[in-house]
């Protein structure tokens, strides 16, 4: 019989490495069919919450933060680009100009989560930034990705007019902040055990298994 694991995923819609994260602890789950039955929960992190809607210059973002040279934000790119394919996730890294604020990308997708579709749409906002360089502070964009998984476009405009579910996002962001995460993709497993940053498949196959084996 296959243990039953509850994931919570810490991330961002424009951070890389969580949509590597998420491809590689999809992959494991698929390795582990049978095993291991995972209820995964997407919870936020922003990781630039002071971006003003119209976002930033990305080189310009990544030199400022990072103190990134133009060679290294190449290498890393190319190094992003290979474990995205990796796991069967299209990077175009050339169409993503701009970083964006994506409170109102977390408050769709908490409610996309009372809806039975937040896993959907997290894998749709990932692609519409990183694939096809879609702005996710732009609130078009965002209420075409809840339509794009089957969510109601109308419902989903409404949400982020009327700005629900903000204290509730705010709130869970301070939660796991105040659980001392401070670098995204964490992935929590059964409120205990963390598998931090955007490991391959085979860690988080190795570690799942030890976990639903001592769970």
């Amino acid at each position: 019989m296959a243990r039953k694991l509850k994931i919570d995923f810490v991330s961002d819609v424009v951070c890389p490495w969580c949509a590597v994260g998420l491809g590689a602890l999809d992959e494991a789950l698929r390795r582990l069919d049978g095993e291991v039955q995972a209820d995964i929960h997407f919870q936020p992190f922003e990781l630039n919450p002071q971006l003003a809607p119209e976002g930033e210059d990305v080189g310009e973002h990544l030199a400022r933060k990072y103190g990134s040279t133009p060679e290294q934000m190449k290498q890393n790119q190319e190094a992003i680009r290979q474990r995205g394919a990796d796991v069967g996730f299209t990077f175009n890294l050339d169409r993503r100009q701009r970083i964006y604020n994506t409170f109102d990308a977390h408050r769709l997708l908490h409610w996309a989560e009372t809806q039975g579709r937040q896993g959907e749409l997290k894998r749709a906002l990932l692609g519409a930034y990183f694939t096809d360089g879609r702005n996710v502070s732009d609130r078009e964009v965002l209420v075409a990705a809840a339509a794009q998984v089957g969510l109601d476009a109308g419902h989903a405009r409404q949400v982020l007019e009327e700005g629900r579910y903000a204290d509730e996002v705010r709130a869970q962001e301070a939660f796991y902040q105040g659980q001392g995460v401070r670098a995204v993709p964490s992935v929590i497993v059964n409120d205990r055990y963390l598998i931090q940053g955007g490991q391959p498949p085979e860690v988080f196959e190795e570690s799942l298994r030890k976990i639903a084996a001592e769970s």
